[in-house]
C-alpha cells in the first residue's frame, strides 16, 4: 500500500504544516477520500487516498511542520469486511459517544478564535478541553465559573505568513495613502439596466468589481510606475497587467490574481472573480494562482466599511481599496443633492511613485467610473 505523502511542494514553498486529519487509525478510506489537510503559507492543500484501504499509523501530528513528500501515515490494505461497511455504518458509529478500545480518537476539537462563557455543567466543557490540550502546563487557565477563561491557540501558518507579510510592507516601504470619492450612479444605473441581460447572456452577475478592474487596467497603462516595483537598486516595469484581488475565506485573506486583466472582457472578469470567490471558501485555490500580481484591489465595502487606508502587498508598489457605497450629500452646479458615494483610498510606495503620480491615477480611475463610456472608448 503507498504511503501517506505530503504533495509536491512548489519551489517557493520549503515546508507546510498538518492542518487537520480526516482520518484515524483503524478508519476505511476509498479511492480519492480526503484524508488529510496540509497548510502552506498560501493554500490548504488536501491530500486524498490513492487506493481504497484503512489507515493504520499516524506520523505526523496536527500542527506539526513537515517537508515535501515526507510520509505522514500508513495504510494497510483493506479487508472484505471492511470494503462491504455502507458510509451510514461509519456515520453510525461515529456518532455515538463511545470509543473502540485500543483506538482513541487522535483529531482535537478545534479551537474557536472567540470563546463564549462556558456554560454551568458538571462537566468540562469542549473548547477548556481544546484549551488544555492545545496549552503548554505552565499556561494559565482561569476556572470556567469566573466566565473569563483564556485560551493560547498557536497561529496558523497561513495567518503568520499574513502576518509576516503585512509586517514587512509596512517595515521596508514608504507607505503613502490617498483619497478621493466617486459617484456611483451611472454604474448602479448601467446595473439596475442591463444586469439581467447580462447574467442571461454571460451565466454570471453583473458586479462592481468588474468596472473597477476595467477602470485600474486603463489606468496602469497611462501610469506604469503604478504597476511597477523595486528590485534592489532597480525598478521593473510589466508590460502586462496582472490585478490581485483580495478574497476573504475561513482560513483568512487570499489573494488570487486575474492573469492579463487587460485583456479579460468584462463578463470574463466577473467569472473569474466568482470562481476566486468560491474557491477560496472551498480551500481548493492553487498555490499558483495566488503568485505573481502587479496591482491590487480589495474591497472593504463588502463588510460595510466606510474608508480605509490598505497596506501594499509587496513586493507591489500600490494597492485600490474599494468601500461602502452610502448615499451622502454633496454639491453638484451649485446645489446640494444627494447621491450614492464611495470612498476610494490608493496606497502606495512614495519611494516609487510620486505623489502627483499617484494623486492623477486615482483621479483617472474616478473618471472612468463616474463616466463608464471612457472604458469603451479608452480615453
Amino acid at each position: 500500500m503507498p504511503d501517506i505523502k505530503v504533495p509536491v511542494l512548489p519551489e517557493s514553498i520549503n515546508e507546510a504544516t498538518v492542518a487537520v486529519w480526516h482520518k484515524k487509525p483503524g478508519d476505511t478510506v476509498q479511492i480519492d477520500d480526503v484524508i488529510v489537510e496540509i497548510e502552506t503559507d498560501k493554500v490548504v492543500l488536501e491530500v486524498p487516498a490513492e487506493e481504497a484501504g484503512v489507515i493504520s499509523e499516524i506520523l505526523a501530528d496536527e500542527g506539526e511542520t513537515v517537508g515535501a513528500q515526507q510520509v505522514l501515515g500508513k495504510m494497510t490494505a483493506a479487508s472484505n469486511s471492511d470494503v462491504n461497511n455502507s458510509p451510514e455504518k461509519e456515520l453510525d458509529s461515529e456518532s455515538t459517544t463511545e470509543t473502540h478500545e485500543g483506538a482513541p480518537s487522535t483529531t482535537p476539537e478545534p479551537a474557536t478564535e472567540n470563546i463564549e462563557p462556558p456554560k454551568e455543567s458538571q462537566q468540562e466543557s469542549k473548547s477548556e478541553q481544546t484549551a488544555r490540550e492545545q496549552v503548554s502546563p505552565s499556561t494559565p487557565i482561569l476556572p470556567t465559573n469566573t466566565g473569563r477563561m483564556e485560551e493560547r491557540v498557536p497561529m496558523s501558518r497561513l495567518r503568520k505568513t499574513i502576518a509576516n507579510k503585512l509586517h514587512s510592507a509596512t517595515q521596508n516601504s514608504a507607505m503613502l495613502t490617498t483619497f478621493n470619492e466617486v459617484d456611483m450612479s451611472t454604474i448602479l444605473s448601467m446595473r439596475k439596466s442591463y444586469k439581467d441581460a447580462f447574467e442571461k447572456k454571460y451565466g454570471v452577475k453583473l458586479g462592481f468589481m468588474g468596472f473597477f478592474v476595467r477602470a485600474a487596467v486603463e489606468s496602469l497603462k497611462k501610469f506604469p510606475t503604478v504597476n511597477a516595483y523595486i528590485d534592489g537598486d532597480d525598478i521593473i516595469y510589466h508590460g502586462f497587467c496582472d490585478v490581485s484581488v483580495a478574497v476573504s475565506s475561513d482560513r483568512g485573506l487570499v489573494v488570487p490574481v486575474l492573469r492579463d486583466a487587460h485583456k479579460m472582457a468584462m463578463h470574463d472578469i466577473e467569472k473569474g472573480i466568482m470562481d476566486y470567490a468560491e474557491r477560496a471558501q472551498a480551500g481548493t485555490l492553487g498555490i499558483d494562482e495566488m503568485m505573481g500580481g502587479t496591482f491590487t484591489i480589495s474591497n472593504g465595502g463588502v463588510f460595510g466599511s466606510l474608508m480605509s487606508t490598505p497596506i501594499l502587498n509587496s513586493p507591489q508598489s500600490a494597492i485600490l481599496g474599494m468601500h461602502k457605497t452610502q448615499e451622502r450629500a454633496v454639491v453638484i452646479n451649485g446645489e446640494i443633492v444627494i447621491r450614492p458615494m464611495m470612498y476610494l483610498a490608493l496606497s502606495y510606495d512614495h519611494r516609487i511613485i510620486d505623489g502627483k503620480e499617484a494623486v492623477q491615477f486615482l483621479i483617472s480611475i474616478k473618471e472612468a467610473l463616474e463616466d463608464p463610456s471612457r472604458l469603451l472608448l479608452k480615453v
